[in-house]
């Protein structure tokens, strides 16, 4: 068959995945092919975890958990955009005013869409045993966007069975309209179906509910999805507050299994983020581009909920094996925002695609990363001043002031220099080459760090205007700074070597 059989199923508003989705508007022109979220991650502002993915009416929605203490977890917030860079946010989709048993830790809401429905899956209360009331719910809605309320007035998976806790649950539909739904904590799964209606359960041929499908090192966050007749079982593993926090997955003939582990896919980067789990997958309908919606933790942060939503490109090797996925640092800015950046002195903001602050002497605004070995890039436009603006690179101790951090700075000026200096809370002068520099034109500045080797490149990135030995800072955060003028910035990168 076409591509579309390869197609997530959530992927419910193309036409002919399933006769009894959503009927579709024509399909829009795909987003191009991202290497991860181009203009950043976290792709949205706020604390957020367990992402799901659906597309709705050539839509893309993202249905996060709310990542706050569990007395907290009353309402789900979902988010949309036609391009995957532009986020609009759509607060309180379902509420546990709308849920008479629901009373907190809503947790992993799982969305897909049939009957002219559309249906939202969750998890709420957090129970311990089978005397508690919770488990597993289902909202449902007459739009993307809600409100969702409860569709059964109780839970539809309420007990533990085969020893998982009925939480983080994921929902499937196979390309013969059967419906399943993928679920557990306390590492075991299960997976059950779910009949045409979408609030209740079926058996399967040998009478049975239930089914485990625990593969090794199973823990929780069950995510199903199909590739060319392929059945991916993905789940996380390690401790949700910790650094370990990870994906992996198996592969299957069935959708019920037998899954048998082959390797995990995502995990911590210590020069990125830690944390990195609980998944979803996005297939851009009619393509073969992938995406792997995740939350992970920022480096500075230790709270078990200080959880963002990222996304990363994912690849698959010619077997249909997925390959690891790495976790990209990237921002052009292209989505009007500054998200994990964090300024020292100055003024800044986001306009016209570009990271632009006013003049002032040192301003700084750094990523929290830790990058040892990199390449750094950015495009650089001194907009105004006899100053210099740049890349900040291998920074810690960072405060507000000229030279108030311990790390390296490569800048171009006006002047006619391009410049590389060394700072803990002094300056000293590295290297500096002549370079014609006209305010207002934008230049591509390359910083290459390894080791003790430090070249600076501008616009030819084939013979370094600056190459320099200094073992001063081994490792750090990323930036931009500016010394005595005002500048644009776009297209930073941050690749490692």
């Amino acid at each position: 068959m076409s591509m579309l059989r390869s197609v997530l199923s959530k992927v419910v508003a193309v036409a002919g995945v399933l006769a009894a989705t959503v009927a579709a508007a024509p399909a829009s022109a795909a987003p191009p092919e991202y290497t991860t979220a181009e203009a950043g991650n976290p792709i949205v502002a706020g604390w957020y975890a367990d992402p799901d993915v659906a597309i709705y009416n050539n839509r893309f929605y993202v249905f996060p958990t709310s990542s706050r203490p569990y007395a907290e977890q009353t309402y789900l917030d979902a988010f949309s955009s036609t391009d995957l860079v532009n986020w609009t946010k759509h607060p309180n989709v379902l509420t546990t005013a709308n849920v008479s048993w629901a009373r907190y830790a809503v947790w992993a809401p799982a969305p897909i869409a049939r009957n002219g429905k559309y249906y939202l899956y969750f998890a709420a209360n957090d129970i311990q045993s089978n005397s508690e009331l919770g488990g597993i719910g289902v909202a449902v809605a007459d739009r993307p966007e809600g409100p969702y309320t409860d569709a059964i007035g109780r839970p539809l998976i309420a007990q533990f069975v085969n020893g998982a806790q009925p939480i983080d649950q994921d929902v499937f539909i196979d390309d013969d309209g059967q419906a399943y739904i993928y679920y557990g904590g306390w590492r075991h799964a299960n997976v059950a179906k779910l009949n045409a209606d979408m609030t209740s359960l079926g058996t399967f041929a040998d009478g049975t509910t239930y089914k485990e499908i625990t593969p090794s090192g199973y823990v929780e966050g069950s995510q199903m999805f199909k590739r060319n007749g392929k059945y991916y079982l993905m789940w996380s593993e390690g401790g949700w507050t910790g650094p370990n926090y990870s994906v992996a997955y198996a592969m299957a003939d069935s959708p019920i299994g037998p899954f048998t582990r082959l390797d995990r896919v995502l995990a911590q980067d210590s020069a990125v983020a830690r944390g990195a789990g609980h998944n979803s997958v996005l297939n851009i309908p009619g393509t073969d581009t992938w995406y792997i919606f995740y939350h992970r933790r920022p480096l500075s942060e230790t709270g078990g909920n200080a959880r963002q939503v990222a996304y990363d490109r994912m690849n698959f090797n010619p077997d249909g094996t997925i390959q690891r996925v790495k976790m990209l640092v990237k921002d052009n800015f292209a989505d009007g925002n500054a998200l994990g950046w964090k300024t020292y002195g100055g003024a800044w903001s986001v306009s016209g695609g570009q990271y632009r602050t006013s003049a002032s002497y040192g301003g700084k605004s750094l990523l929290d990363d830790n990058h040892v070995n990199a390449t750094y890039d950015v495009d650089v436009r001194v907009t105004s001043g006899i100053g210099d603006a740049g890349l900040v690179f291998r920074a810690s101790n960072v405060g507000t002031g000229t030279d108030a951090y311990r790390g390296y700075y490569a800048g171009i000026t006006p002047a006619g220099r391009v410049i590389l200096g060394r700072a803990d809370n002094n300056w000293t002068l590295l290297g500096s080459a002549p370079l014609p520099v006209v305010a207002g034109q934008s230049y591509h500045l390359r910083v290459v760090a390894v080791g003790s080797s430090i070249k600076v490149y501008v616009g030819d990135l084939t013979a370094p205007r600056i190459s320099v030995t200094d073992a001063t800072h081994a490792s750090g955060k990323s930036g931009v700074r500016v010394y005595n003028a005002a500048a644009a910035f776009d297209n930073v990168v941050v690749t490692n070597q």
